[in-house]
């Protein structure tokens, strides 16, 4: 349960952020770049490969579409695929969890290919390759 100590807290920096500023005033999907385009108060115009967010990178150009802003501005909303995203996390190139994140970034990993990783692979190989996993019969 939250204190009224710790809602005054997150209140006080919710609106110092609006206060920093900017705020989205825009936004579109462009199925033509496969970008997501917002608009901020700033007059910055800035845009993103839909499959670099956490929610969209499977989201089709009709789940896309619709695309609402929160009353503050801070928040996007993708109604058809019931995903959010915080533009200030966009600002500072933040586009889902760090659980997301990370899970990307080691599937990046994984799929690499280097010539030590063939090496490696090949060198492996020559000791039979990797375990069997053991029956649980």
């Amino acid at each position: 349960m939250v204190s009224l100590e710790e809602m005054k807290q997150a209140q006080k920096r919710g609106a110092a952020v609006l206060k920093e500023g900017p705020i989205a005033i825009s936004a579109h999907y462009d199925p033509h770049n496969g970008k997501v385009v917002i608009e901020l108060s700033s007059g910055l115009q800035i845009a993103f490969p839909h499959k670099n967010a956490q929610g969209l990178e499977n989201a089709t150009p009709w789940e896309l579409e619709a695309i609402e802003i929160t009353s503050s501005g801070l928040g996007l909303h993708f109604p058809k695929l019931d995903a959010d995203l915080y533009v200030p996390g966009l600002l500072q190139g933040v586009f889902g969890s760090k659980a997301w994140i990370a899970a990307r970034s080691g599937a990046k990993g994984g799929a690499s290919k280097s010539a030590a990783k063939t090496v490696a692979a090949r060198v492996n190989g020559t000791k039979g390759g990797r375990p069997r996993k053991a029956s649980s019969v």
